[in-house]
C-alpha cells in the first residue's frame, strides 16, 4: 500500500489499470529487471555461478548444485528475501558460513585474525622455558607468524572476491537466457502482465534496475526526479511572466499574480527581515522565496491522485537542508571570511589563556557538529511531517478493508471516507505550513551565521 500512497519512491508511475493495460506477448517483451527476478531466470543464473565458481582456484568444500538451490529457494521464501538472487544468498545466507569466510565478508575477518593469533601460541606452555623473558618472546614471535598467517589468508580472500565478481558477471547473460531456454507459457506472460497494468515504467538509457523501486547501477531515473523537473518548469514559468508583469514598477494585476506577490511580501516582511535583518535579508529573499514556492509546490503534489510528494522522499529533503547549509557556509564566509565564519561557530568569551585552549576546542567540535545535525534535522522534519500524513490516511482507510467481510462495513466505510476527506484538507493545511517551516528555519540558519555570536 506504501506505492498507492506515494510513500515511497518508483521508477514508475502509477494509474488506475484500466488506463494502462499491460499487452506484451513474449518474454522479449518485458522489461530486463522483471525478467531477472523471474525465478526460472535466477535458477538458470544460480547454476552458471555454481559452475564459474568451480572454476576459481583454491574455493573448497562447494556443496553440490542440488544442494545448493534448494536451500537457495528456501532461503528465497524468508522473510525479507524475496526474488533475491543467487549470488546474494551465498553472500548474506548464515548457512554459507564456508563461502562468506573464504571471501572474507561479513564479520569473518575480525574472528579470522582472533582465531589465528589464538592458534599461533596455544601450544607455547610456559613450563618449556627458562625464563619469563624467554616465554614472551616466544608468544610475541607466534602472534607475529599468526598475524602473517591472517593477512596471507586475507590476501586469497581479496582474489577470490575479485574472481567472484568477474564470475557473476559472467553468470549474468539475459541474451544467452532467451536463446537456451523455453519461451515463457502464456500463463506466465498472462501474470506478468496483470502485475504491470497501470504502471507506466520510467526507461532507463543511463541505468540498471534492480526492481521497481531500487537501482542496480548507473543513473536510474526515479519518478520524484521527473516530479522535481516538472516543479521547477512550473515555478521557472511562472517567475518569469511574474518577473515581465513587474518590469518598470507596473502594478501587477490579477488574482493569481496578486497572490504570487502576497506570498512573496509575506516571506520578505515576515520572514526574511525578522531573522536575518532588514541590512542583509533583501539578498535572501529571492531565495527563500524560490524554496517555499518548490517545496509547498512538491507538497500540493502529494495531493493529486497518483502523483506523489517529491518531498516524502529523504533524498529530496536532504537535498533541500543541504542547499540551506551550502548557503548558510557561504554567506557566513563572504561575511567574515573563510576562517572568520568558522571561528564564529564558537560563541565569545574572556577566559583565561589556559582554559581557553581547553574549552574552545570542544566547543568549536560541539559546534560544528550541531551545525550538521540541525541542518539533517531541517530535512528529517520535513520528511517526518509529509509522510506521517500519508501514514493516518492508510490507517483510516485500512478501516474500511479490514471491516470489508464484516457486517460493519458499511460504518467502516463511511468513517473512513469522512475521516480521509477531513484528514486530507488537514493535509493541505500541512503542505503550507510545512513550507512556512522550512523556510523560516532556513532564515534563521542564515541569519545565524552572518551575525556575531
Amino acid at each position: 500500500m506504501s506505492d498507492i500512497l506515494h510513500i515511497k519512491d518508483a521508477y514508475y508511475f502509477e494509474i488506475p489499470k484500466a488506463l494502462w493495460r499491460s499487452e506484451r506477448e513474449t518474454r522479449e517483451e518485458f522489461p530486463e529487471h522483471y525478467v531477472r527476478l523471474d525465478p526460472d531466470y535466477q535458477d538458470w543464473e544460480a547454476a552458471r555461478q555454481i559452475a564459474n565458481l568451480k572454476q576459481i582456484d583454491g574455493i573448497d568444500d562447494i556443496p553440490a548444485e542440488s544442494e545448493l538451490l534448494h536451500e537457495y529457494h528456501e532461503w528465497r521464501h524468508a522473510e525479507g528475501n524475496f526474488a533475491k538472487p543467487f549470488d546474494r544468498f551465498l553472500e548474506e545466507s548464515s548457512s554459507q558460513a564456508w563461502f562468506q569466510r573464504q571471501l572474507g565478508l561479513g564479520e569473518w575477518p575480525a574472528k579470522l585474525e582472533r582465531e589465528y593469533t589464538r592458534a599461533a601460541v596455544k601450544d607455547i606452555k610456559r613450563d618449556d622455558f627458562v625464563t619469563d623473558k624467554a616465554y614472551d618472546v616466544a608468544v610475541e614471535e607466534a602472534k607475529d607468524q599468526g598475524l602473517a598467517a591472517y593477512h596471507a589468508h586475507m590476501d586469497k580472500a581479496v582474489a577470490y572476491r575479485k574472481a567472484w565478481e568477474g564470475a557473476k558477471r559472467a553468470a549474468e547473460d539475459l541474451d544467452k537466457y532467451q536463446l537456451e531456454t523455453d519461451p515463457w507459457p502464456p500463463e506466465k506472460i498472462e501474470q506478468y502482465n496483470r502485475e504491470l497494468d497501470g504502471k507506466i515504467l520510467i526507461p532507463q538509457p543511463l541505468g540498471k534496475l534492480r526492481n521497481n523501486y531500487e537501482p542496480e547501477s548507473g543513473f536510474c531515473v526515479s519518478k520524484f526526479m521527473i516530479l522535481e523537473l516538472v516543479v521547477a518548469g512550473l515555478l521557472l514559468l511562472v517567475f518569469s511572466k511574474l518577473a515581465k508583469r513587474s518590469t518598470g514598477a507596473r502594478p501587477v494585476r490579477g488574482k493569481l499574480w496578486n497572490l504570487f506577490e502576497t506570498f512573496l511580501v509575506f516571506i520578505r516582511d515576515q520572514i526574511a527581515r525578522p531573522a536575518i535583518g532588514g541590512h542583509d535579508a533583501d539578498r535572501y529573499v529571492p531565495l527563500l522565496w524560490t524554496m517555499f514556492m518548490f517545496v509547498l509546490t512538491c507538497n500540493l503534489f502529494g495531493m493529486l491522485p497518483w502523483v506523489g510528494a517529491p518531498t516524502g522522499s529523504f533524498s529530496v529533503t536532504l537535498g533541500l537542508a543541504f542547499v540551506t547549509f551550502a548557503t548558510v557556509v557561504y554567506g557566513g564566509s563572504k561575511k567574515f571570511g573563510p576562517v572568520g565564519f568558522w571561528k564564529n561557530q564558537v560563541p565569545h568569551m574572556d577566559l583565561p589563556f589556559v582554559l581557553a585552549i581547553l574549552i574552545k576546542p570542544m566547543l568549536f567540535a560541539i559546534e560544528v557538529l550541531g551545525l550538521l545535525i540541525k541542518h539533517m534535522v531541517l530535512g528529517i522534519r520535513l520528511l517526518a511531517n509529509m509522510v506521517a500524513g500519508h501514514l493516518v490516511l492508510l490507517a483510516i482507510m485500512g478501516i474500511a478493508v479490514a471491516a470489508a467481510s464484516s457486517d460493519m462495513w458499511p460504518a467502516a466505510a463511511g468513517i473512513s471516507v469522512v475521516g480521509s476527506a477531513l484528514f486530507s484538507l488537514l493535509e493541505l493545511f500541512v503542505a503550507f505550513l510545512q513550507a512556512y517551516v522550512f523556510t523560516f528555519l532556513s532564515a534563521l540558519f542564515i541569519g545565524a551565521s552572518i551575525h556575531h555570536h
